[in-house]
């Protein structure tokens, strides 16, 4: 197949630059949160946040991966900032358009303990103390997630949601970055060799 054969519907802080930088060391082309400069031969995406072109294009044609067909794997969809709040990997009706679209498509969720994750996500810039609060967010209303509690709940939430939708499926892993046994599982579900697997993301910020 061309075109994306990877998903991962992880949120924010749950290891998704980790599985970016393992994934690109295995040769494959990655696109995630924003389309950079270089990346592709397509100017209109350059600078786009990965899920808003996956939601235009959703709407404009059917395909949420139309116009990511240079990228092997989707990973960090999700945006919040003053302007958007783009959640792909919490909406039944767009994965499944890209289930229908790409048959052979692989899923993966990127897990982390809840309770670290809020914690992270309160302490990333301004992810956890503004941004989030002040935004709509597919489980978390505005007003909602200002306490490390609230996040964490509405984390466990989407843990939830990606477990009963893909309940049975084969084309579906979770995964927890914790676990030591993690490369291991994602090269074998995925077919692929993983020659680096280790942390990253400590201590960066990025700008919003």
């Amino acid at each position: 197949m061309t075109g994306p054969r990877i998903i991962n519907l992880g949120l924010p802080k749950t290891g998704t630059t980790t599985l970016t930088d393992a994934l690109r060391h295995a040769g494959l082309k990655v696109a995630d949160w924003r389309i950079r400069k270089g990346q592709s031969a397509l100017p209109d995406i350059t600078g786009e946040h990965v899920g808003r072109i996956i939601y235009a294009d959703y709407f404009a044609s059917g395909d949420p991966l139309a116009r990511l067909q240079e990228f092997d794997a989707i990973n960090e969809m999700s945006a919040v900032r003053h302007d958007r709040s783009l959640w792909p990997q919490t909406d039944w009706g767009l994965l499944s358009a890209i289930q229908q679209h790409h048959p052979d498509i692989k899923f993966l969720l990127s897990h982390r303990d809840p309770a670290k994750t809020a914690n992270s996500m309160m302490r990333w810039n301004n992810l956890g103390r503004r941004r989030l609060p002040q935004a709509d967010v597919p489980g978390l209303p505005r007003g909602f997630g200002r306490s490390e509690a609230e996040l964490a709940k509405w984390v466990e939430g989407h843990f939830t949601f990606c477990r009963r939708v893909f309940a049975g499926c084969a084309n579906f892993l979770e995964f927890d970055i914790e676990d030591p046994g993690a490369r291991d599982k994602i090269a074998a579900y995925l077919g692929i060799d993983l020659p680096w697997w280790g942390q990253s993301n400590t201590g960066k910020v990025e700008a919003e």
